[in-house]
């Protein structure tokens, strides 16, 4: 059942995608625009951006960073403007990662996860939700993780962040399904980027960040709600959410060797 009104046709559709100078975000922009979408792009990087319009003709670099209330406003002007109106889809791909446990508390790393990995969300919303609200169609994506469905070693500052990004979705959709807005959350496991690189640990079911997009455009044709992959991987972490806290802890650690 599709619980999102399907996108399958880009062609000549505007999209917005925050957090797109490498890894998940760069590749949806990059298999949006063979799609025929008109790609904007954010990061704070201001060089990779360039690189990906100089890469795909046609694409909008418009640099920010999403801690800055102020930027994140003026950047959805300026979408607003290159669209004439509301893009077709908003995605939130931005993160920060460090691994990090309560023994190793570090106060200013649990606030730079929190800045970048949710309340860069809430300044999104603030700029977007009045003129895709206004528009009365249009589509909300945020990126999170597995490592938010429970708590995991290593997870302290990301992990919570993570769980914040699912709760928010669910109820952005409560919220806006009934006005015709669609609202996904993507839930990664492993995928090679720069912030899974600092894993000193082995990766199960490792996939390429091509391989993220090819999930996450499969999941707006079906009209999904929650896109998780790769299945082989994820299937069993969305099993230990079901767990009584005295199996999961013990299967955890067991797991970890935390």
């Amino acid at each position: 059942m599709a619980l999102n009104p399907t996108l399958q046709d880009w062609q000549g559709r505007w999209v917005w995608i925050v957090g797109a100078s490498s890894g998940i975000g760069r590749a949806a922009a990059a298999a949006l625009h063979r799609q025929g979408a008109r790609v904007i792009v954010s990061a704070r990087g201001a060089d990779a951006l360039d690189s990906f319009a100089r890469e795909h003709p046609g694409s909008v670099a418009l640099p920010l960073d999403v801690t800055r209330h102020d930027d994140m406003r003026a950047a959805a002007q300026a979408v607003q403007q290159h669209a004439q109106g509301a893009p077709a889809l908003v995605m939130y791909c931005a993160g920060h990662y460090h691994a990090l446990r309560a023994t190793g508390f570090d106060h200013a790393d649990m606030l730079r996860h929190l800045d970048v990995n949710y309340t860069g969300v809430l300044h999104l919303l603030d700029a977007v939700l009045p003129m895709l609200i206004g528009a009365g169609s249009g589509h909300l994506c945020l990126v999170g993780s597995v490592a938010g469905y429970r708590g995991l070693p290593n997870s302290l500052g990301y992990g919570p962040t993570k769980a914040a990004l699912n709760n928010l979705a669910e109820n952005l959709y409560l919220d806006l399904h009934p006005l015709g807005l669609g609202v996904s959350i993507v839930n990664p496991g492993f995928v090679e980027t720069p912030l899974t690189a600092q894993n000193q640990f082995h990766m199960p079911a490792l996939i390429s960040p091509d391989e993220a997009a090819g999930h996450i455009l499969k999941g707006w044709a079906k009209g999904r709600f929650e896109m998780n992959f790769p299945r082989r991987f994820t299937a069993w972490m969305r099993l230990l959410r079901c767990l009584p806290d005295s199996w999961y802890f013990a299967a955890a650690s067991r797991v970890t060797g935390a």
